[in-house]
């Protein structure tokens, strides 16, 4: 075990991989047209490849821990890069719509094997006081995604043609699982999971709720975030260049959340620093109900929403593995499961109710899903309160 600075050499690489994990899984929005075009694809084929590769993940990464057992760690992040890596060069190669379709599929294996793994290999790598900030660090290179992934794959897709930039993926995916092999050590695998071992750690007091919680913020989130630039312009009035501007403060202030939520965590607590999220966001959706058009107040909306909302993953996974850390692949596993769920869920609010309501009412169907993860996350609360009683 070493201090987070230390680490931070293995920490790196994970990062990337988180990276180009998130950049493969939202780059094809921002390729929406031009393989549209090259496909002949309607529009909502195009979005059901963004769909493919969420629920795959969301019904992977669970099942992942249980089928590759004992397997080193090292070994399950070589493994779920090298499915990225193929998927993205599948999807390069594609022929046609069915095989562009299916090497999602394949990346979205791939995300499901590396992602929790990731994070449960950053949380090794250091002492238990520095979790917050290994894993805040690890999540970075998805947080740097989200910045990046839509206007990058929009840029580079006139660039260099979706296929060169999904090539690229492949090839950056392919130096990430260099860097892993080089600078990660060998970590050993936790206790092979078993369908008794998942009852038993959903049984646990605090797991259902901490999962839940994520599952609903991340679909109160996507209800607005999985339409932004229609949103954008539709709600502030913004033109197609200040839409991809905007969208990049988002992503640049949800990197310096991201940073500060590993601090605010040592110092409020996971419980606290999680509830501050929450308060922040809910806040967030309900001044972009009432606010004027206009770039600078989509501007610092924006950037509220993006810095508490970064806040939330560093505390909420470190407070999962908290609860049993010899089960915490397992748990991350859960905890990126319900993540996608949520981002599947919410984008697909978003397309069936933008059309149908208008702009202005998706941040009132937002913050209504900010309920119940604050009745998820106050029962985790509870709940934990009360296991450490009993203990």
């Amino acid at each position: 075990m070493r201090s987070h600075r230390a680490a931070l050499p293995a920490l790196l690489p994970l990062s990337l991989g988180y990276f180009v994990l998130g950049t493969s899984s939202l780059a094809v929005v921002g390729l929406g047209g031009p393989i549209g075009r090259a496909l002949h694809t309607a529009p909502s084929g195009v979005g059901l490849l963004v769909s493919a590769f969420a629920l795959t993940f969301a019904v992977a990464a669970p099942v992942a821990p249980a089928v590759l057992g004992r397997l080193d760690r090292r070994r399950v992040l070589l493994l779920g890069l090298a499915l990225l890596a193929a998927g993205d060069l599948a999807g390069a190669l594609a022929p046609d719509e069915p095989v562009l379709l299916a090497s999602r599929v394949v990346g979205g294996l791939g995300g499901a094997v590396f992602g929790p793994a990731s994070s449960a290999a950053g949380s090794l790598l250091v002492r238990a006081e520095h979790r917050p900030r290994a894993l805040a660090t690890v999540f970075a290179g998805m947080t740097v995604a989200a910045v990046l992934g839509v206007p990058l794959g929009s840029y580079l897709g006139g660039a260099v043609g979706w296929r060169g930039t999904l090539a690229g993926l492949a090839a950056v995916t392919v130096l990430a699982l260099l860097l892993v092999a080089v600078l990660v050590p060998p970590l050993p695998a936790g206790p092979a999971p078993t369908v008794r071992a998942y009852r038993a750690v959903l049984a646990r007091p605090g797991v259902l709720p901490v999962v839940l919680t994520t599952l609903a913020v991340m679909a109160a989130q996507f209800t607005v975030y999985g339409v932004a630039g229609a949103y954008l312009a539709a709600r502030f009035g913004l033109t197609g260049g200040q839409v991809p501007a905007v969208l990049f403060a988002f992503g640049a202030v949800g990197v310096v959340g991201n940073a500060a939520g590993a601090r605010l965590s040592a110092r409020l607590g996971g419980d606290r620093t999680v509830a501050l999220t929450l308060l922040g966001m809910a806040a967030a959706f309900a001044a972009l109900l009432v606010s004027p058009a206009g770039l600078l107040p989509a501007v610092l909306l924006l950037a509220l929403w993006a810095f508490f909302s970064q806040l939330y993953q560093a505390p909420q996974q470190a407070r999962l593995i908290a609860l049993d850390p010899e089960q915490r692949g397992l748990l991350l596993a859960l905890n990126a499961s319900m993540l996608y769920v949520g981002i599947s869920a919410g984008s697909l609010l978003a397309a069936t109710l933008l059309p149908r309501l208008g702009a202005v009412p998706l941040a009132a169907v937002a913050l209504a899903a900010l309920l119940p993860a604050a009745v998820a996350h106050l029962r985790s609360v509870r709940s934990h309160s009360l296991a450490k009683v009993l203990s």
